[in-house]
């Protein structure tokens, strides 16, 4: 009998496989979820912007600039300020308007928007002028004791990471920033203070962002500075077509900063050699993951754009940070309200940016208020679908977040693409090999030179 079953059965399965490979093409080292994976991004790919193709997923190559988005009119790229903004990013010989001298020269961009922690900080709230101290990855940023927390630069609401920003079409957790997209019709706020005045110079996101973050950050650059730090042939050719007593300035300062950032792609991670076809760059289980991502965990349908974030704005009912004690951080900060903070809608409120998801396992701090620690209970969040903060009303709380009756097993496989799949492992190529003040980078304070073996 179990001779004859197995006569039976044999003929068959070679009958349909003869079937299948005369309907279906299979691209040598793909199978069966490899195709199911492609057709869940190609029907996202497709809603997205009307064309089934796993390209729009592909991130360019940092060195392709004309391939990168980019504020055309008015910063468009080039090598030379790219380079320069590289340099700057990370050269803490800029912070020269410290609240005190003990943080003088001590801080960079970099403080907060560490590679090796996805450029975002190290800790649960990023710490630049009033901070000492760093540690490995950034986790050992305190209070210099010389700064009161009123004195400190940290935001109440945690940075964003600036990998694939260049996608970002308005930036902050609310979106302030950017005269476009979402904020056409909010020219009415632009003169209050509320961080988006620079919408008015009419720059893409990041550039206005950075217009008013040199200054908040307390960052400045001048001719004698950058004839000092070796910098100037590059301002030279990164800006020619700037009037000399303006090349050398806040304002190119943060164009130069913008323009790097915008080259900051997680390319090399898995799930973009997977995207272009090496099909044994991701495992059995971050497939699954993935095929998890694109349907039944309804990841994708927020995080849809080509960073895996979008342009849409959420109420997920999740902490602030002044319920976790950040410094400085007060229950009335108009960040709390997300959205709503800024344009000053009922309608708005408590609704925050949809931010991109690569490079989340670098750090253990997740949402604006930095209230889940660890991927599986981000996971566990989502898949409850029950809000945490007390303070947000159920009726603010979106459609999209409910309920996901995901199992044990299922969870573990988008914990497995979140962790594995999206991470660039290879971060530290963003970095210079050296800065032109000769400083310590990314800080400079006496404790982050011991930790940072560069004093």
């Amino acid at each position: 009998m179990r001779r004859t079953r197995n006569f039976i059965i044999y003929p068959i399965l070679l009958l349909g496989l003869l079937f299948f490979s005369c309907t279906e093409t299979v691209i040598p080292g793909s199978n069966q979820l490899d195709i199911e994976l492609k057709d869940a991004i190609k029907a996202t790919a497709a809603l997205v912007s009307g064309e089934a193709s796993l390209d729009y997923y592909v991130l360019p190559d940092p060195s392709d600039l004309d391939a990168i988005p980019q504020d055309w009119d008015k910063n468009p790229l080039n090598p030379a300020k790219v380079e320069l903004g590289k340099f700057l990013f990370y050269d803490t010989g800029i912070a020269v308007d410290a609240k005190f001298e003990s943080g003088k020269n001590t801080y960079s961009c970099a403080t907060c928007h560490i590679p090796e922690a996805g450029f975002r900080p190290g800790t649960f709230q990023g710490i630049a002028d009033g901070g000492v101290g760093y540690g490995i990855r950034g986790e050992n940023r305190r209070r210099n004791q010389d700064y009161h927390p009123d004195d400190m630069d940290v935001q109440d609401a945690r940075a964003l990471s600036l990998l694939n920003v260049a996608f970002v079409k308005n930036t902050f957790w609310n979106g302030q920033f950017g005269a476009n997209d979402a904020n056409i019709g909010t020219e009415a706020l632009w003169n209050e203070e509320n961080g988006a005045i620079t919408n008015e110079l009419g720059f893409l996101a990041i550039e206005s962002q950075n217009i008013e973050g040199v200054h908040v950050h307390r960052m400045d650059i001048n001719k004698v500075m950058a004839d000092e730090f070796g910098y100037t042939a590059l301002f030279d050719e990164a800006f020619p077509e700037y009037p000399e007593n303006e090349r050398y300035s806040q304002t190119t300062l943060a164009l130069a900063l913008s323009s790097y950032l915008r080259t900051l792609m997680s390319n090399e991670a898995p799930f973009q050699k997977w995207l272009k076809g090496d099909y044994s760059a991701l495992s059995f289980e971050e497939k699954e993951g993935a095929l998890l991502f694109f349907g039944k965990a309804n990841c994708s349908t927020c995080h849809y754009s080509e960073n895996l974030g979008s342009n849409e704005f959420h109420a997920l009912g999740v902490n602030d940070m002044h319920q976790i004690d950040g410094f400085s951080s007060s229950p009335d900060d108009f960040r709390n309200f997300g959205r709503g903070g800024f344009t000053e809608l009922e309608s708005d409120m408590y609704k925050f940016k949809v931010p991109g998801v690569y490079n989340m396992k670098d750090t253990p701090f997740y949402f604006h208020g930095s209230s889940v620690r660890s991927l599986e209970d981000l996971v566990d969040y989502f898949n409850d679908g029950v809000k945490e903060n007390p303070n947000v009303p159920v009726e603010a709380i979106s459609p999209k977040f409910k309920p996901l009756d995901l199992t044990v097993e299922e969870k573990a496989y988008l914990v497995k693409f979140l962790e594995y799949s999206l991470r660039d492992p290879n971060l530290k190529r963003y970095k210079p090999e050296t800065i032109g003040s000769g400083l310590c980078f990314p800080n400079a304070d006496l404790q982050s030179q011991v930790d940072l073996g560069c004093y």
